[in-house]
């Protein structure tokens, strides 16, 4: 590989992604890069060979890497980007700060984000997929965003740069979330914190929260309006037409679609990264087979496969 920039964050080479991923599952990165801070990266995109591939990843809760991992740049933002700041009816947080965290700080601020205390993942991923809940979803609660573009350029990201769908927008390739501000309605800090502990409950009875999965593996394949709000009148679940077609609680070696709630794959212990996603299109051909729907993947897949059996490195 051409030679890379010299950062002030860490760089490590071959880092294995399989312990960053909640699948717990995939190869490694040629290079993770986890910048010092915000001039950080962009002084290493701005100085990086374009030709060089990057990748950024959150904290790994709705993704699969391929077994025989990336090539190019992995990007991972830390410590230096989970900052939570309220002010007003406004919470500003940093990309890599929990949705869980966000939603109970904006809370003890009486600002209601709500919905975002049972979504895995980060807020830069959850601005990047548009994530939502209990038919509330980030597109509602947006202000703006701060981002590194592949050339190293600070750019504030507005809702008409990101045009908001359902479970995506159109975020510039290789472009880095760093900060987002939203905002809510106003609430009593008790009200909504008993709210997201109704939340928890609800999906700790229907989810299966304590096993290794990564949400939600397919989109609802319809009952969606183009701004990712639900629409009640043509309401389809992925996890009905799973059922529907037999493949609750279907295996492939050590992957699993959740008995608990078929639309969870999970990692029942010693899955590859093959395991779960070739379990997942077998799920896809059979639902096609009984129904002619075509479910989309939810959980993005990237990398590499692993070489095959005798293949020369």
């Amino acid at each position: 590989m051409t030679e890379l920039p010299t950062p002030r964050g860490r760089l490590t080479p071959e880092r294995p992604l399989s312990d960053l991923t909640w699948l717990r599952a995939g190869g490694p990165a040629e290079w993770l890069f986890q910048p010092a801070d915000e001039d950080d990266l962009a002084a290493f995109l701005r100085d990086l060979d374009p030709a060089i591939p990057v990748f950024p990843m959150g904290v790994g809760s709705n993704l699969i890497v391929r077994d025989g991992g990336l090539r190019g740049v992995v990007i991972r933002l830390g410590r230096g980007f989970n900052g939570i700041e309220t002010e007003g009816n406004r919470v500003t947080a940093g990309a890599a700060a929990l949705d869980a965290h966000v939603a109970r700080r904006a809370a003890e601020a009486g600002i209601d984000l709500t919905f975002l205390r049972t979504i895995p993942g980060a807020i830069g991923g959850a601005v990047r997929m548009n994530a939502g809940c209990y038919g509330t979803y980030t597109a509602d609660a947006f202000v703006s965003a701060r981002a590194v573009t592949r050339t190293g350029e600070v750019v504030t990201l507005t809702a008409d740069d990101l045009n908001f769908r359902y479970r995506q927008t159109d975020l510039p390739a290789g472009a880095v979330i760093t900060q987002a501000t939203l905002s809510g309605s106003e609430g009593d800090p008790d009200t909504l914190d008993a709210k997201m502990s109704a939340q928890l409950h609800r999906r700790d009875e229907t989810q299966p929260t304590k096993e290794r999965t990564a949400g939600s593996t397919f989109r609802n394949p319809a009952g969606f309006s183009s701004t990712g709000r639900a629409d009640d009148s043509h309401e389809m679940k992925a996890w009905k037409v799973i059922d529907d077609a037999g493949m609750r609680g279907a295996r492939r070696g050590g992957a699993q679609m959740s008995p608990k709630h078929s639309n969870f794959l999970v990692n029942t212990g010693g899955a590859t990264a093959a395991d779960l996603e070739g379990l997942g299109e077998e799920v896809r051909k059979k639902v096609f087979q009984n129904s002619a729907i075509r479910l989309e993947w939810e959980i993005m897949r990237v990398g590499e496969p692993a070489p095959a059996t005798g293949d020369k490195p």
